[in-house]
């Protein structure tokens, strides 16, 4: 069951799709922290005298768009290993070790834990995240380190803090131990390639082939001889270089000739640098959602600035207006064993600004569709920026294509999110305290196949306009839902907001009740990327029938 692959056997009808849906007009944003917590104190407690913890299909008024610029992703660093099976979180009630020390989350200081009436979350990512966490009814901001039961975090703390954290029961933080296995550009390329031959032992060439959705690649310089040997194979195509550990498109750069590679390698064998090096300004990274702002101290570990991938490039793309594009999509894991992830249905096409062409490879703004990349052009419109909904785009290819196409191409997409899931499902460490909301880059070239380019631990949460807002407002919510602190949601839920479970131990049919996978005849996946997001009237109804469900007799 664990390795059967997603999609549609049979004939499917294609899901509803239009623009993205209109929201909520922001209302003036909470200026201090103080008042936020007493203004959800106090709508917890007049939710609670109405008889709801919670106010059915709520949507919290979001605050008006963080105009502070971040980068587009965020660097993954970490040590890569075989999986820790001997996880340091242990069942509540289990004291720690007592020749270790632990800091303890979730846990009252000096008295046994109250009944929580209130969820205390942490963060450092002043950006849209922050906005969302302060307006929840019920949720309070707290600042000491052993005080909050949520805490989105960023990758370094997790690094710095994982295996020295004793959390109770109900505590969740925002990415697994070892998320690198999938998010770093070199651990998941080896991951996706044992995994293809796994398949390929497993259940034949048929299935394996159904990994083919990344581009021939190679770590530089471990396989520096074997890229060698492809690359005279093929001479005259292009290659693209990018650094497994720095983001916002530094350090990529495209080549034809082999000497443009080994003059890159002789400038850098031996040489390192620091991750602070590697990264972005963290002093301008503030509002991206990536990375903690208070110091770069702690991010003082050298890396070999050589460890790069050098990949295949796709030189036919598929283009709209001439312009070459990617896809950024959004999928929430909340466990690996067994693999249980959601899809949104928003998302969104990043376009770069200049007409695409092969004759200029040294041009970042035709080739890099990383919006940190494209606001810097001389061409750059703030207000207009580089982005489709990702609805019109699907409504766009149906025009141009026909509706069996698109449903085809993102059924494609759908295999694409599974595989690479199940191909990290047995190194990642899976903790009953730990979800991720990944975002996934596609890019789709001119026969309509999708390509994976790399998948993000920490996708940008910035707004870079007021549609760009609402999106990640919603999405956030709706990652909130799923992740379900305030124990409402029954574990049945096939739809909560705008996810929808596309896997859980298995794949998820749309049809309602108990899936039957015996012929797969006519079974259809349960996804609906840029399909309608209803999610306002699914959410309503979803908290109308769980409190009926919950006031009802034995």
């Amino acid at each position: 069951m664990g390795n059967q692959g997603p999609g549609v056997h049979g004939p499917a009808q294609p899901c509803p799709v239009a623009g993205a849906t209109a929201r909520r007009p922001p209302a003036p944003e909470e200026s201090d922290g103080a008042a936020a917590a007493a203004a959800a104190a106090a709508a917890t407690a007049a939710a609670t005298a109405a008889g709801s913890s919670y106010p059915l299909g709520h949507v919290g008024p979001p605050s008006p768009v963080d105009r502070g610029g971040g980068p587009d992703k965020a660097p993954v660093c970490g040590a890569h290993g075989p999986q820790d099976n001997g996880s340091l979180l242990r069942p509540r009630g289990t004291p720690p070790p007592e020749n270790q020390s632990f800091k303890g989350h979730g846990l009252s200081k000096g008295k046994e834990r109250e009944p929580r009436t209130l969820i205390r979350f942490k963060t450092t990512l002043m950006n849209t995240l922050m906005d969302v966490l302060r307006h929840r009814p019920g949720w309070v901001e707290v600042k000491d380190e052993g005080e909050w039961d949520f805490y989105w975090c960023d990758v370094s703390w997790l690094r710095e803090n994982f295996d020295h954290t004793y959390m109770d029961e109900h505590v969740r933080i925002s990415h697994f131990r070892n998320h690198y296995e999938l998010t770093r550009k070199n651990y998941m390329v080896k991951n996706l390639k044992r995994f293809r031959k796994q398949l390929e032992r497993e259940a034949g060439k048929v299935e394996a082939a159904k990994c083919d959705f990344f581009p021939k690649t190679f770590e530089m310089p471990c396989e520096y001889h074997l890229f060698v040997e492809e690359f005279r194979k093929n001479p005259g195509i292009t290659w693209i270089m990018k650094p497994v550990a720095r983001s916002q498109g530094k350090g990529i750069f495209l080549f034809r000739r082999l000497k443009d590679i080994m003059d890159w390698r002789k400038g850098t064998v031996g040489k390192k640098l620091t991750i602070v090096e590697a990264q972005p300004n963290r002093a301008n990274m503030n509002p991206s959602g990536s990375h903690d702002t208070k110091s770069s101290d702690d991010q003082k570990e050298e890396i070999p600035v050589e460890n790069y991938v050098a990949q295949r490039y796709v030189e036919n793309p598929y283009l709209i207006g001439g312009r070459k594009f990617d896809l950024r999509v959004y999928v929430l894991v909340m466990s690996y064993i067994p693999l249980r992830a959601w899809l949104y249905r928003d998302g969104f096409a990043r376009f770069s600004n200049t007409r695409f062409t092969l004759n200029s490879i040294d041009d970042h703004y035709v080739h890099l569709t990383n919006v940190a990349v494209q606001k810097t052009s001389p061409d750059y419109h703030p207000k207009k920026g580089c982005k489709w909904m990702i609805q019109r785009f699907r409504q766009y290819l149906a025009s141009k294509h026909g509706p069996e196409a698109v449903e085809r191409l993102f059924r494609d997409m759908d295999n694409i999110f599974i595989r690479s899931l199940q191909s990290v499902q047995k190194v990642i460490i899976s903790d009953k305290h730990c979800f991720e909301l990944y975002g996934y880059d596609i890019l789709v070239d001119q026969d309509l196949k999708p390509w994976l380019l790399e998948v993000n631990a920490s996708p940008s949460l910035t707004a870079s306009s007021q549609e760009d807002y609402e999106l990640k407002t919603c999405l956030l919510e709706d990652t909130l839902h799923v992740v379900d602190m305030e124990a409402r949601l029954t574990g049945r839920e096939k739809r909560v907001g705008g996810f929808d479970l596309m896997w859980n131990d298995g794949p998820v049919s749309r049809e309602e009740g108990p899936s039957d996978l015996s012929g797969m005849g006519n079974f259809v996946t349960n996804t609906h990327l840029g399909c309608v997001n209803d999610r306002k009237e699914q959410l309503r109804q979803l908290f109308r029938s769980l409190q009926v469900q919950k006031k009802a007799p034995g």
